[in-house]
């Protein structure tokens, strides 16, 4: 089994792949293959609604030249994903809107190619906008048939500066639970 977590934030280290790592340690505990992935560190565009992967059907999109292809091929090969994003605004980075909008509108050009795999949503934040931005992702996975994975709380931690989330235990705790909940059903499914 595969978990594939997909960071939107810019900073590489910053307290989204802190959060995002918690999870991903209890997966690894578990036996499960993991891979984090830095989406905003790669040049991607949204979508243009051209409606060509609906002619195509190839689970790719039309707009060459960037990231995304590879990134639905790591979503069609894994068991799980996660996720995870700054959140910018009350809401998603730019970046992992782009892979939202894009891989969403691949996968139901293709017969909804993510239909039943695990996903979970993963969030930090400053002071607020948290549960927007948790809602943003969450509805990617429910559009695409997905089942998803909670916590005990809210997927979400609080820290500005990096490492800042460092200092949120309830936050942590609740991607340890988060973390240990997707192996469980992965587990439960396999």
């Amino acid at each position: 089994m595969k978990v594939v977590a997909f960071n939107g934030s810019p900073r590489l280290d910053g307290n989204t792949s802190i959060l995002i790592e918690k999870v991903l340690k209890e997966l690894k505990n578990e036996g499960i293959k993991t891979e984090h992935v830095h989406v905003a560190r790669e040049k991607m565009r949204g979508c243009t609604a051209c409606y060509k992967c609906f002619e195509t059907k190839d689970n790719k999109c039309v707009i060459l030249g960037d990231i995304l292809n590879s990134f639905i091929e790591k979503m069609v090969e894994s068991d799980g994903i996660i996720l995870g994003s700054p959140t910018y605004f009350t809401d998603v980075t730019t970046e992992m809107k782009a892979l939202i909008d894009r891989a969403g509108f691949v996968a139901k050009a293709n017969g909804d190619i993510l239909k039943r795999k695990i996903g979970a949503a993963v969030v930090s934040f400053r002071r607020a906008g948290s549960i927007h931005t948790f809602d943003t992702l969450n509805h990617f996975f429910s559009i695409n048939q997905m089942i998803t994975v909670n916590s005990s709380y809210w997927n979400v931690g609080m820290g500005l500066k990096k490492g800042e989330v460092n200092n949120d235990s309830e936050g942590l705790h609740t991607m340890e639970v988060l973390g240990q909940n997707m192996a469980w059903v992965l587990n439960k499914l396999k």
